[in-house]
């Protein structure tokens, strides 16, 4: 199997999966602050993003490792963002 990389793909990939695991923890914070609207939201946007790059990465294997490291910089900042954030209670 070559290993023929489209730069663009691969950020694509990388941007993709990150925002949709932003969009899986801002889904999950809804969800326990029992906010349904905004998590019903979250939700369908997480699965629009989700689709580009599982697309992407089921035409060609080596996708996988951008989608991993889309997927970890995309959780890692959206806790980073709710951790800074102030609570709505003090």
């Amino acid at each position: 199997m070559p290993f023929n990389i489209d730069p663009l793909t691969a950020l694509g990939v990388v941007l993709a999966t990150a925002t949709t695991d932003a969009a899986y923890v801002f889904f999950n914070a809804a969800v326990v602050a029992r906010h349904r609207v905004r998590a019903a939201n979250w939700s369908g946007i997480w699965y629009l993003l989700s689709a580009f790059a599982v697309i992407s990465y089921t035409e060609h294997a080596v996708y996988v490792a951008f989608a991993a490291l889309g997927s970890w910089i995309g959780a890692f900042l959206s806790v980073t963002w709710l951790v800074r954030r102030p609570h709505p209670h003090g």
